[in-house]
């Protein structure tokens, strides 16, 4: 057993913090810098509030991805037309209200050169697959998390088993748009989109989870199972071998099977008995040929088949959703994270017995999420205190940073809501 080091994508702290909001916020208040039964209340109030708020804002973002993906919806009726100049401008909507969303949830876009260089180190899956980029107008990959797990792989027809240690992204989002139907030239892709039932023009978004960075190629909605050279040879070589027998029999017997056959069509004068005989010797050569062809071909097919669904046994139960059921998963989760970002930030300088400065508040939050649920990330300590002073909720001396009491942190926030519904009065 051989060993290997991690394939994948270079190590990072992750931004993602992998804490349920609710435990998150009972975690913080039962840490105890908060004394009283009335400070505590209050803490939950300040967080049900922003919790609210941002609920409210991230609504926004939600109907503004559901209309500008109406456009690109792969079930819209392909019988629609709409406005070349609008669809431009849905597009571009789309793609940055899409990335900002991803953003916030805390996902990184992934490199095409990366999840190349993966892939050609694959040890996951030993099946070989083949994606056509040209396919599309624009495929990006997005991903969230990631952890290592030790794989185990056949070698030598299963006499050998390799233990190699591959890098597993937790969440994975899958970004494909397809090239409109003016700009599809040639017949094979159109003929590939007709037979999957995909609009030309159209955004597939899909959603993983636990997918290798050496799968990633596998994700792709044009991807193609193709033969091993292994496998090729394999297949081909008893083809061959077995196939030389039958020709060279069969060469020395077909200008007596074309001679009995122009008998037959008046062609030829008479033919002798022998002659008739090699005919008949020659149509069961031709006949053993055939079946030898066709035999060869079904265990190609039935090769190819086993590879599929290798494939899909790999992608299919990793699937968690698609195309506009996405959004509403995207937007819960770049919400929570949203929250516990100011959640954290509040807490902690509102506890702190001196004022913190930005570094010493970043290592403070991470120090504490270490200790309290074993998670190692790296805060972002910067996009926190934004959200804070977006907000009014913080104040600084030189690079000391506090925020304001309770009751006024409250009363602001309180302000903040009230504008959202807040109305001119029409004079009777």
């Amino acid at each position: 057993m051989t060993s290997s080091a991690p394939i994948g994508f270079a190590a990072e702290r992750d931004q993602f913090i992998p804490v349920r909001k609710a435990d998150l916020l009972d975690a913080l208040i039962e840490h105890g810098s908060l004394g009283s039964e009335a400070e505590r209340a209050e803490f939950r109030q300040i967080c049900r509030v922003l919790a609210a708020i941002y609920h409210y804002q991230y609504f926004e973002r939600l109907e503004r991805l559901r209309h500008d993906y109406f456009y690109f919806d792969p079930e819209l009726d392909p019988h629609a037309h709409f406005d070349n100049a609008a669809l431009e401008a849905a597009y571009a909507d789309l793609v940055e209200s899409f990335t900002t969303v991803l953003k916030s949830a805390n996902f990184v876009e992934m490199p095409h050169v990366e999840i190349e260089k993966a892939h050609r180190q694959r040890k996951a899956m030993r099946v070989k697959v083949v994606v056509a980029l040209d396919d599309f107008r624009e495929v990006r990959f997005f991903y969230r998390g990631q952890h290592h797990e030790m794989i185990q792989t056949q070698r030598w027809l299963g006499l050998r088993n390799d233990s190699h240690e591959v890098t597993v992204h937790n969440d994975v989002i899958l970004f494909a748009a397809t090239k409109p139907a003016d700009d599809i030239a040639s017949q094979r892709e159109k003929k590939l989109l007709a037979r999957r039932r995909i609009r030309p023009g159209s955004v597939l978004i899909k959603y993983f989870r636990n997918v290798a960075g050496t799968d990633l190629n596998a994700l792709f909605p044009n991807v193609r199972v193709v033969m091993s050279l292994l496998d090729s040879l394999t297949l081909g070589v008893p083809a061959i071998v077995g196939a030389i027998p039958i020709l060279i029999n069969l060469a020395s017997t077909v200008t007596i099977l074309f001679l009995v056959i122009g008998f037959y069509l008046g062609i030829a004068d008479a033919v002798e008995h022998d002659e008739l005989k090699r005919a008949f010797a020659a149509m069961s050569g031709l006949a053993a040929l055939i079946g030898f062809v066709m035999r060869q071909w079904l265990r190609y097919q039935r090769q190819s088949l086993r590879y599929q669904k290798e494939l899909t046994d790999n992608i299919y139960f990793r699937n968690v959703n698609n195309n506009v059921g996405i959004f509403d998963y995207m937007i819960g989760e770049a919400e929570e994270q949203e929250c516990k970002e100011a959640f954290l930030a509040y807490y902690f300088l509102r506890t702190a017995k001196t004022a913190m400065t930005e570094a010493q508040l970043e290592d403070r939050i991470e120090q504490w999420l270490k200790e309290t649920f074993a998670v190692e990330i790296e805060f972002e300590v910067a996009d926190a205190l934004a959200k804070l002073d977006r907000f009014g909720l913080l104040c600084r001396d030189g690079e000391r940073l506090f925020v304001p009491p309770p009751e006024e942190t409250i009363a602001r926030l309180d302000r903040i809501w009230g504008d959202f519904f807040r109305y001119a009065k029409v004079p009777a």
